[in-house]
């Protein structure tokens, strides 16, 4: 049974690992990205897309950590869904400073296409456009990574709750032990009382059989043989 579960524990690593990956690479791609915005844009939906395949495979991996039955396999894997958060946030936080990065980068290129002889006023509306929009992509794109902070806390404050629980359970299995052992030393004390007490009640049937034996034989001695 342990070895079926872990199957699924290990396909959820896996895609988790490739996943991971993949959004490293995206980053690397938004860092590096020329231009234009809309291109910008397509490799942030990517990236996008690839965080929501990878939260839904952390959530998996800590709902099969819930439905362990060994306390202890059940907590090797709330850890490692952990570790898998942290980098996912570290992740996030790398994305966001690609994207400030490149658009940065962006508005510097148009600013100096801009500049090498185009007219004033259709310079001034066209950067004023493509700050705005820049502004707008950086506003969604720290809202959606607000969004996401916020699930992991909220997450995090599940797991803590979990761990919380089954600490207590821990507690108190050890108290119920801790009951047990004292009955069983008693149980133990007892049972050496009794047999103790059976040895002595052996040996005292042994005398007395011993004296009854003695006396018949006096008795007999005295009758059959009284010039002895």
């Amino acid at each position: 049974m342990a070895a079926a579960a872990g199957v699924p524990v290990r396909v959820c690593h896996q895609e988790m690992v490739k996943f991971d990956l993949e959004i490293k690479a995206a980053v690397q791609d938004i860092r590096d990205c020329p231009g234009p915005l809309s291109a910008l844009t397509e490799l942030n939906a990517a990236v996008k897309e690839k965080f929501r395949h990878l939260r839904g495979r952390i959530q998996e991996l800590e709902q099969m950590a819930k439905e362990q039955d060994k306390e202890s396999e059940k907590q090797a894997l709330l850890r490692e869904v952990e570790n898998h958060k942290k980098q996912m946030l570290s992740n996030q936080a790398a994305w966001r400073k690609a994207n400030l990065a490149c658009k940065i980068a962006i508005d510097n290129s148009e600013k100096d296409q801009l500049l090498q002889g185009r007219d004033p006023l259709r310079q001034r509306k066209t950067t004023k456009e493509s700050l705005a929009e820049s502004a707008g992509n950086i506003t969604e794109s720290l809202m959606s990574i607000s969004r996401m902070m916020s699930q992991q806390v909220q997450q995090s404050e599940e797991t803590v709750q979990t761990l919380a629980n089954s600490s207590r359970t821990i507690l108190e299995a050890n108290e119920e032990f801790k009951s047990m052992s004292g009955t069983i030393q008693l149980g133990r004390k007892l049972i050496t009382k009794y047999n103790r007490r059976e040895l002595t009640d052996k040996l005292l049937i042994f005398l007395a059989l011993a004296l009854f034996l003695a006396t018949v034989l006096y008795i007999l001695k005295k009758r059959l043989f009284p010039f002895l």
